[in-house]
């Protein structure tokens, strides 16, 4: 017999301790599964993974929405289209949409613009041959990578460096159709084939720059 458990006797209680860290096991690798979730998961999709009957999932989730709703957590779990997936929980909509809404809208920096530009204007490109011109872009390309504006576009042929080009959403936020669309660069910059001859100058200089300097025999 036990304190929490007065009616039954001791190896009842172990299995009924053993069943509740069972119970816990199985709601953390459901929660742990759905936060991973794209679209809704079936309960068949979530016994397979969990390794666990399909009624088990069924009363554990169950189960994980009387305690979300009972909690007041800022999340809920339902069941749509023949699964499960977490929501946010529609009080909380205007915080979410702004929130989201200021972090679209917010400008990208100079920086961030110039080396936009000249992706755009000589992709696909490498990230070292941005940075020639002058500025460490490491970071600023970090922010255009997960903007979604430029994206990895294969490997040079010659020296194996990783290439980058605009995506769809770049085109789409600049209304383009195409890249055939893109605006003639400015009066005061150079023709793409200046700029591309410019950056290979600059390459090439710093090449030498590296190269070992052998002294003349005495």
């Amino acid at each position: 017999m036990s304190d929490d458990y007065p009616d039954l006797s001791a190896s009842e209680v172990a299995m009924a301790t053993t069943d509740a860290d069972d119970c816990a096991n199985v709601a953390g690798g459901l929660e742990a599964l759905l936060l991973l979730a794209a679209e809704p998961v079936s309960d068949f999709e979530l016994a397979q993974a969990v390794g666990v009957p399909e009624s088990v999932v069924s009363e554990t989730l169950a189960e994980l929405v009387a305690f979300y709703d009972e909690t007041g957590r800022g999340f809920e779990l339902r069941q749509v289209a023949g699964g499960w997936r977490y929501y946010t929980r529609e009080e909380h909509a205007d915080l979410i949409t702004r929130y989201v809404t200021e972090g679209q809208q917010s400008k990208l920096s100079q920086a961030a613009l110039e080396t936009l530009a000249v992706v755009a204007y000589t992709q696909p490109i490498s990230r070292g041959r941005v940075s020639v011109r002058g500025v460490n872009v490491d970071g600023v390309m970090r922010t255009l990578l997960a903007r979604g504006l430029i994206e990895e576009a294969g490997h040079d042929p010659e020296s194996g460096a990783l290439l980058f080009a605009t995506t769809s959403y770049f085109l789409e936020r600049m209304g383009l159709q195409s890249l055939d669309d893109l605006p003639p660069l400015a009066p005061q910059l150079p023709e793409v084939e200046e700029l591309e001859a410019e950056l290979n100058q600059l390459a090439e200089a710093a090449a030498r720059h590296s190269e070992p300097v052998h002294e003349p025999p005495q």
